[in-house]
């Protein structure tokens, strides 16, 4: 048995929950996500909680656990949202918003460009240095803001990069000339 598995999660307000065999869906204000648990993990709702059961299988006892967390996940994606903050520093660099796509100038030839994808929303602040990744799915939106944040990582010597807001980049010293 997992100590966090056995957590109910309680219920938002204007959140509601159904459980349909292995699979569980929570709706909210900001939308729509469901998940199928693991065979031996069961749900149920009651009181405005989710209880999630495991089987006395010693093996379940992670996916137990696992089950519990993505729900309670889901339960705060859809009632409050997620969102990632990323820093853009460098001479010229800067993003720039067209649609569903995000292009980023990062002192390459040509532009990289990410296309946002669905259920994730993009805005770009302070002129370009800053992008917001937000959505109600977590998974997505700490996809999709590594994937960006994948085109350029902080470099170490100078600080070039992309970063995310709140990230500390340990900086190296560089060569001595003696």
């Amino acid at each position: 048995m997992s100590r966090i598995g056995k957590e109910p999660v309680k219920l938002a307000d204007g959140v509601t929950a159904t459980v349909s065999g292995q699979k569980v869906t929570v709706k909210g204000k900001l939308g729509e996500l469901s998940y199928t648990m693991h065979e031996g993990i069961t749900a149920k709702v009651e009181d405005g909680r989710i209880v999630c059961e495991c089987a006395d299988d010693a093996r379940l006892g992670n996916f137990h656990g696992l089950a519990r967390a993505l729900i309670n996940n889901m339960v705060i994606g859809v009632s409050q949202g997620y969102k990632k903050q990323l820093s853009i520093e460098g001479t010229g660099f800067k993003a720039v918003l067209k649609g569903k796509e995000l292009a980023l100038s990062l002192g390459f030839a040509s532009p990289k460009i990410y296309v946002i994808p669905e259920g994730i929303t993009c805005t770009v602040e302070n002129d370009g240095l800053q992008v917001t990744v937000s959505g109600c799915d977590k998974d997505k939106v700490g996809e999709a803001a590594a994937r960006i944040r994948a085109f350029y990582p902080a470099e170490p010597y100078k600080g070039k990069g992309i970063k995310y807001v709140g990230e500390h980049i340990r900086r190296k010293q560089g060569k001595k000339v003696a």
